[in-house]
């Protein structure tokens, strides 16, 4: 399987105006807010940290498998294919015995600058946080700390690791809407 990597880190409990200001001070263009639905499955058979994830994002719907294959920066693994249809897609994905395990709404504002993503995303139950996505991790940690951010802000945590940090198991919540 030919999958991609992500290089990808987070800092949790930002503040977004003075994170918004800051991004346009740097010059980052802003992408707009985007919407995002998604379900999530458990791969056959069931392993840890791999899922399979669709998600529709404004008009955009993709099907993706993830695998988080270690705790790093470089640590997420993605094959993703973008489809046409997220509830027809959702529907062939049960008649293949892929029930989903939840469903989930989040918001996430992005900019983009110098080749880096930045989505500031806010989830039902717990703080905004920031994401930043780049070509490699030295475009991601040079981009934090342009910021202001250091090393000890980082963490590479994924949702399910987010949720759990403030006492809640992502895959105990069957729907997560604000």
């Amino acid at each position: 399987m030919n999958m991609h990597t992500e290089y990808e880190a987070r800092i949790l409990e930002i503040d977004v105006n003075e994170l918004e200001q800051k991004l346009r001070d740097l010059g980052a263009e802003f992408k707009g807010v985007l919407h995002q639905q998604r379900y999530v499955y458990d791969v056959k058979p069931k392993r840890e940290g791999k899922w399979i994830r669709l998600r529709k994002v404004g008009k955009e719907t993709t099907l993706a498998i993830k695998d988080i294959v270690n705790s790093s920066i470089s640590g997420t693994k993605e094959l993703e294919i973008k489809v046409d249809d997220f509830e027809r897609t959702n529907l062939l994905l049960e008649e293949l015995g892929y029930i989903h395990k939840g469903y989930q709404e989040n918001k996430r504002i992005r900019y983009v600058i110098d080749g880096v993503e930045v989505d500031i995303d806010s989830w039902p139950l717990i703080p905004t946080y920031m994401e930043v996505e780049g070509k490699d991790e030295i475009s991601v940690i040079t981009f934090i700390k342009k910021l202001g951010y250091t090393n000890d802000d980082i963490v590479t945590l994924s949702v399910n690791d987010i949720y759990r940090k403030y006492g809640y198991e992502l895959d105990d919540i069957e729907e997560l809407k604000f």
